[in-house]
């Protein structure tokens, strides 16, 4: 009991920590603005960055292009995630396959895959399919890689032993393969869940008529930077609240796995 009430307290000490971290950095800012020696040209003013925050909500203006920038990044993060944890245990299980697309499988690792969006809006058009599937193109990625991985890193004692306990295909992929593979997949969701922000904003970025990273271009074609890091915090918000439901998830699902003391 008292353990835990520590470790509360420990993590509550923590929080206030990081937030007059982040309280001294943007006084810091606001300092080095005000007296001029970083050109607000450049690097913009926090209140006003604050203050373009607040109007976006108070006025609702910026819900319908966050809307539309997190329905983008959830179907490509989902779609994504799916087909990168179905390829992974697929190539990972099959070695004909894995050497067989080998080579197609380090091509499409070395390849920037940004490059992937103005295909994209070619085929797709400028609706939010662009957008999606460039998130999806880099969500699969990630987390194929590592669901690959997991599946060639299980630990091959453990393996022997359960097929000579009598363990078929199933259960092994079941009790085994999956398990090994559930690891490195939530150590990948973290990144997933920003790769599909970035493929939903350079997509807007492409051609858009909506959305966060349309706001962000608009203003950059007026040099309101105020605006620009306005939507870069709004979009940094919702990608850490995304990625905290990313935790909560991994916590409640991993609960097999030993805690980090």
């Amino acid at each position: 009991m008292s353990t835990s009430i520590s470790k509360n307290i420990s993590s509550i000490n923590i929080r206030i920590y990081q937030f007059v971290m982040l309280l001294a950095l943007l006084s810091i800012w606001h300092f080095l603005v005000q007296f001029k020696i970083l050109p607000t040209f450049f690097f913009g003013e926090p209140i006003k960055i604050i203050l373009q925050i607040w109007i976006w909500f108070s006025t609702g203006v910026i819900y319908e292009h966050l809307g539309i920038t997190l329905l983008e990044t959830l179907i490509a993060f989902f779609s994504g995630l799916a087909l990168g944890l179905v390829t992974g245990l697929w190539l990972g299980l099959n070695n004909t396959a894995s050497l067989l697309l080998d080579p197609y499988i380090k091509a499409l690792n070395a390849m920037p895959r940004v490059i992937l969006g103005p295909i994209f809006v070619v085929w797709f058009g400028l609706g939010i399919w662009s957008k999606v599937m460039l998130g999806l193109t880099l969500v699969f990625c990630v987390v194929f890689f590592n669901v690959f991985q997991g599946v060639r890193e299980v630990n091959s004692n453990i393996l022997s032993s359960a097929r000579m306990l009598g363990a078929n295909r199933r259960q092994l992929l079941q009790s085994v393969y999956f398990p090994s593979a559930t690891s490195w997949l939530f150590s990948s969701l973290h990144t997933a869940i920003g790769m599909a922000f970035v493929g939903a904003v350079i997509g807007e970025y492409l051609g858009s008529a909506r959305g966060i990273g349309y706001l962000i271009l608009q203003a950059e074609a007026v040099f309101d930077v105020n605006t620009v890091f306005a939507g870069i915090i709004v979009l940094t918000l919702f990608a850490l609240a995304l990625d905290s439901l990313v935790t909560l998830v991994e916590k409640r699902l991993m609960v097999w796995r030993p805690a980090v003391s």
